[in-house]
């Protein structure tokens, strides 16, 4: 199959917004660690927050795509874009070098098994240091169980 990323740009909104619209998905659009407080919001807020973001230039990430079908997505960005990690007593720096942060992975159900989240993985470290990032980091979270994907 034939897989490509982009950045999320304009031009790709609508990709964006198919890939979170399936079920699977949570209706944060990413927005969860760009906010602080118990009320992050959900949903039309959210979605039109990211737009928002879009729409002036920033890119929250990039989409993965397999015959031209969106089907991955990663989140990242400078980790002082994100107000909930500059807030976190847990995830606070531990220098103070910069570093971007990858914040939200996801990989649609019909498409996992197949190598995607690591060609997504090197293409968010790609982007990130073509935009100057020399250090990036993530927040993985290791279960014995199965978790939900959200």
């Amino acid at each position: 199959m034939a897989f490509e990323t982009h950045l999320v740009t304009k031009e790709r909104w609508l990709d964006l917004v198919e890939l979170f619209d399936r079920p699977i998905v949570r209706t944060c659009f990413c927005m969860f660690y760009r906010k602080t407080g118990t009320g992050t919001g959900v949903g039309l807020e959210n979605r039109q927050a990211t737009k928002a973001l879009v729409d002036r230039g920033t890119v929250p990430g990039l989409i993965g795509y397999e015959n031209g079908v969106p089907v991955a997505w990663v989140s990242l960005g400078p980790r002082e874009d994100y107000a909930k990690l500059r807030r976190s007593p847990v995830m606070k720096p531990v220098d103070d070098r910069p570093v971007w942060s990858i914040v939200c992975f996801f990989v649609d159900r019909g498409a996992r098994g197949s190598g995607l989240s690591e060609r997504m993985l090197r293409a968010a470290v790609d982007y990130a240091r073509s935009c100057g990032a020399r250090l990036l980091e993530a927040y993985p979270v290791d279960k014995d169980e199965r978790s939900h994907p959200g």
